[in-house]
């Protein structure tokens, strides 16, 4: 599996605040993982994924 192409094409929709397309690719990824039962690939796009949300929250959590 190419993670790097995957990364570069979800950052590029994170990027553009694209983040439902970043994350459908994202999981796409890690089911592929899982189908090779690759548990190192699992795990990073596990971080990938928390990386969009954590994103997310700083851009539309409360701020209070």
């Amino acid at each position: 599996m190419d993670i790097e192409s995957y990364t570069i094409r979800i950052q590029g929709f994170v990027e553009k605040g694209n983040y439902h397309a970043a994350i459908n690719i994202a999981l796409s990824g890690l089911n592929e993982c899982r189908r090779n039962g690759d548990q190192v690939c699992i795990d990073k796009f596990l971080s990938i994924i928390k990386g969009i949300t954590d994103r997310l929250t700083e851009e539309f959590g409360n701020t209070e």
